[in-house]
């Protein structure tokens, strides 16, 4: 999956990474379902051990355009597990109260303890992307904060946290097919807002802010993945695969017993 990490200190200009891209598995639609439902499977046993070893921290950080896919990704890669072990946080508009805090006060309170996997549905990241493409804050603010973010993702990573961070790409063509598919479909209006035209407007400005973002902030301890995403099904199934291999390496074992089991008969 090295393909579509980012490398530390790299030049990101997404006009060089293909939305529609399949390289990893062109066998398909249909193919990659069916695999993707083999990585389901994979994913409940290792998170299974994972809550249950309870020493490794798992966050995952989804970011990416209007529509393109962090709720698809959440109900289709996690199919089926623990919902013990795993939670989402969301974070919209900040609270008058959050607002009294610095930024990442309200993001520190939200990240995974020991045994838990923490999906972030945005994250921290809309401090350099809102803020930014709005002018929320002035330029010599938030230029500042991708150096405190990477020390926050530095701190988490020390203290046994396994960040993992997806930018789901997708062009501006499928983002105009899905709010369509929103407008058109009336089980699907009510996530379609006047207020998401307008931040389509605005797509050259976010995807600077975005290009930035993937090239000041993607270091070996919370890198960063641009995952295809014009094609949902390819998308999940990407997602899916780094996150089994990147379990897999941490080599996890179920406890063992506090006491000697030897000879214990349940009557």
């Amino acid at each position: 999956m090295d393909r579509y990490r980012v490398k530390q200190k790299s030049k990101i200009n997404l006009k060089d990474h293909d939305p529609d891209d399949q390289s990893f598995f062109d066998a398909g639609k249909e193919a990659g379902r069916i695999h993707l439902k083999e990585l389901n499977i994979d994913l409940m046993s290792l998170q299974n051990v994972l809550y249950a070893e309870h020493k490794h921290k798992i966050l995952i950080v989804l970011q990416g355009m209007d529509t393109s896919g962090k709720d698809g990704t959440i109900k289709h890669v996690f199919l089926g597990v623990n919902p013990q072990g795993v939670r989402i946080a969301n974070f919209k508009v900040p609270t008058s109260i959050e607002l009294d805090h610095d930024y990442l006060w309200r993001v520190h309170h939200q990240v995974p303890g020991k045994g838990e996997i923490t999906i972030f549905n945005r994250s921290h990241y809309e401090d350099l992307l809102v803020v930014r493409v709005h002018a929320l804050v002035a330029k010599e603010i938030w230029s500042k904060r991708f150096s405190q973010i990477n020390d926050f993702e530095r701190l988490l990573s020390e203290e046994g946290t396994t960040v993992l961070k997806f930018f789901l790409h997708i062009d501006q063509d499928e983002q105009k097919k899905r709010l369509q598919a929103r407008l058109d479909d009336p089980d699907k209006r009510w996530k379609f807002r006047k207020g998401d035209l307008e931040e389509r407007k605005l797509w050259a400005q976010y995807i600077l802010a975005y290009e930035d973002v993937l090239s000041k902030t993607s270091t070996p301890y919370a890198p960063w993945y641009i995952i295809p995403s014009n094609r949902k099904w390819y998308r999940n199934l990407v997602i899916g695969t780094i996150l089994i291999d990147t379990l897999k390496k941490l080599e996890m074992r179920y406890p063992t017993p506090e006491d000697d089991l030897s000879g214990i008969t349940i009557t």
